[in-house]
C-alpha cells in the first residue's frame, strides 16, 4: 500500500528521496489565461459563463442573498454550531495575540522612525468546494483578516449543484456566523479573477476589486493568483497537502497510521510520509494501514494517495537522522512521535506546523487547536509561513528628523551617493544644510 525506503548507511541528499506529487502550474496557467482575459474584459457574464462551462450550473445570483446566509445559520446542526463557535473562539484567541503595535524608534535625537502596522483594505477570501467541504478554511482565513483590522472581506467558494447553485450551506453559515455578509458562490481561475478585477452584477450591484487574496484551492486557483500576481497580492501558491510524522520505537503504530490516512483522505495527490529509526514500527504501521483503510469511507482515494510516489515510509539509522530529513523536506504539517518529543520539536526549523506528541494530531489543528491550516506546501516551509494576522498587515516606516539632526548625518549620506555616482541624493541633502548655514 505504501512503499518503503531504507536510507540506513546511506548519504543520499534528504532532498531527493522523497518526491513531491507533480503539479504543473505553468501548464495551468495556460489553461487558465482566456478565463482571466475574459472576465476582465466582459466581468459577470464572463464569469457566469465559465461557471456553467465548469462547474456545470448557474447560480441563481452571483452574490449569495442575506436570507440563504440565515437559513443555512437555521439549519445548522447544533452539534456542528457548537464546535463551528468553539473553533473561533480558539483562533481568534491565538491570533489575537498576533496583533502588532506600532512602535517608535529614536535613532538620534531629533530622528526617529515609526513602523506604522496597517491593514490592508479589502480582501478576498478563497474558500475550496471540491472533494471535502471547508466551513474550518472560512475560519482560518476570515479570523486573521478581522483581528488585522481589515475593514472589507469577499468570500467567494464554488457553488454545488446538490444545493440548487449555492456554496455548502455549512460554508455559509460560517461566513454568517463570522459577520461575513459579502459571499460569492463563484470558483476557480474565473472567481480569482472576479475579486482582483471587480464586476458589475447583473442586479445592479457590484463585487469591488481587492487587494489581497488568501486561502487555498486547486491546481487552477493556483494559476490564477500566480497570473495576477500583481494586480493583486497572494498569500501563498498551494501545492497538495501533506504530513510527515516523525517517530521512534515509543510511538504508537495505530496513531501514526491514523495520521497518515487522515491526510491522505484530502486528496489523491495528497503526501504522507512516517521517518522513523524503528523497523518494527514501520512494519506495525504499514499493517495498521491495511486494517483502517479498509474499514474508513474514502478508501479508494486514500489508497491511491499513500500508493503514490509522494508517500513513503522512511528509514534512518537515527532520531538526529531523521530530523535532517525533516528539514530538508519542510513539510506543511510535521508531527513528532518520539522520546522528548518537545525537545525534538524544538530542534525542527523547517515546517508550516508542528504537532508534539500523541495527543496533538494534525486533524486537532485543522479545525479546533486555535492555530491556523493554511500553511506553506511543497517544502515553502523553509522560507514562508501560515497564513496569519501579518499577513493582512503593512508594515510602513515614517520618517522624521529635524534640523540638526539632517545636518549631523549629512555628510555620511553625501559620501554614500558619491561613492553611488548618484550626485542629485548628495544634493538633495546639501541644499537644505547649505541654506541654513
Amino acid at each position: 500500500m505504501i512503499r518503503r525506503i531504507d536510507l540506513r548507511g546511506s548519504l543520499v541528499d534528504p532532498r531527493t528521496v522523497v518526491p513531491r506529487a507533480a503539479m504543473d502550474v505553468a501548464d495551468a496557467g495556460e489553461r487558465i489565461r482566456p478565463i482571466i482575459d475574459e472576465v476582465r474584459d466582459e466581468g459577470a457574464s464572463a464569469v457566469a459563463r465559465w461557471t456553467q462551462l465548469l462547474d456545470g450550473i448557474t447560480p441563481p445570483s452571483l452574490r449569495v442573498p442575506a436570507e440563504r446566509l440565515q437559513e443555512s445559520v437555521d439549519g445548522l446542526d447544533p452539534a456542528v454550531r457548537a464546535a463551528l463557535l468553539e473553533s473561533i473562539s480558539r483562533a481568534r484567541h491565538v491570533h489575537t495575540d498576533q496583533r502588532r503595535v506600532d512602535v517608535t524608534t529614536v535613532v538620534v535625537p531629533g530622528g526617529t522612525i515609526t513602523e506604522r502596522w496597517l491593514p490592508v483594505d479589502r480582501v478576498g477570501l478563497y474558500v475550496p468546494g471540491g472533494r471535502a467541504v471547508y466551513p474550518s478554511s472560512v475560519i482560518m482565513n476570515v479570523v486573521p483578516a478581522q483581528v488585522a483590522g481589515v475593514a472589507s472581506l469577499a468570500i467567494v467558494s464554488p457553488p454545488q449543484r446538490d444545493f440548487d447553485g449555492w456554496p455548502h450551506p455549512t460554508i455559509l453559515a460560517a461566513c454568517a456566523l463570522l459577520g461575513v455578509d459579502e459571499v460569492y458562490a463563484v470558483g476557480g481561475a474565473q472567481a480569482v479573477a472576479m475579486l482582483a478585477y471587480g464586476v458589475d452584477l447583473p442586479d445592479g450591484g457590484r463585487c469591488e476589486p481587492v487587494d489581497l487574496v488568501t486561502g487555498p484551492g486547486n491546481i487552477y486557483v493556483t494559476a490564477a493568483k500566480r497570473a495576477l500576481q500583481g494586480v493583486i497580492g497572494i498569500d501563498s501558491e498551494a501545492g497538495p497537502t501533506e504530513v510527515m510524522i516523525l517517530a521512534d520505537d515509543t510511538a504508537d503504530p495505530g496513531h501514526v497510521a491514523s495520521d497518515l490516512l487522515s491526510q491522505a483522505e484530502h486528496d489523491v495527490v495528497a503526501a504522507a510520509v512516517l521517518v522513523t529509526d524503528s523497523v518494527d514500527l514501520a512494519d506495525a504501521v504499514e499493517v495498521e494501514l491495511v486494517r483502517q483503510v479498509a474499514a474508513t469511507k474514502h478508501s479508494e482515494r486514500i489508497t491511491e494517495a499513500l500508493a503514490g510516489t509522494q508517500s513513503a515510509v522512511v528509514l534512518v539509522d537515527s532520531i538526529d537522522e531523521g530530523l535532517r530529513m525533516v528539514d530538508a523536506y519542510a513539510a506543511e504539517h510535521l508531527e513528532i512521535h518520539t522520546r522528548d518529543a518537545r525537545e525534538v520539536a524544538m530542534r525542527v526549523r523547517n515546517a508550516g506546523a508542528i504537532f508534539v506528541g500523541t495527543y496533538s494530531p494534525v486533524s486537532l489543528g485543522d479545525y479546533c487547536a486555535g492555530s491556523n491550516h493554511v500553511l506553506p506546501t511543497a517544502g515553502s516551509a523553509r522560507h514562508s509561513s501560515g497564513l496569519s494576522v501579518q499577513s493582512f498587515l503593512r508594515g510602513i516606516h515614517v520618517i522624521e528628523y529635524d534640523e540638526n539632526a539632517l545636518r549631523d548625518v549629512a555628510p555620511h549620506v553625501v559620501a554614500l551617493a558619491h561613492a553611488e555616482d548618484l550626485p542629485g541624493h548628495g544634493q538633495a541633502i546639501s541644499i537644505r544644510i547649505d541654506d541654513q548655514s
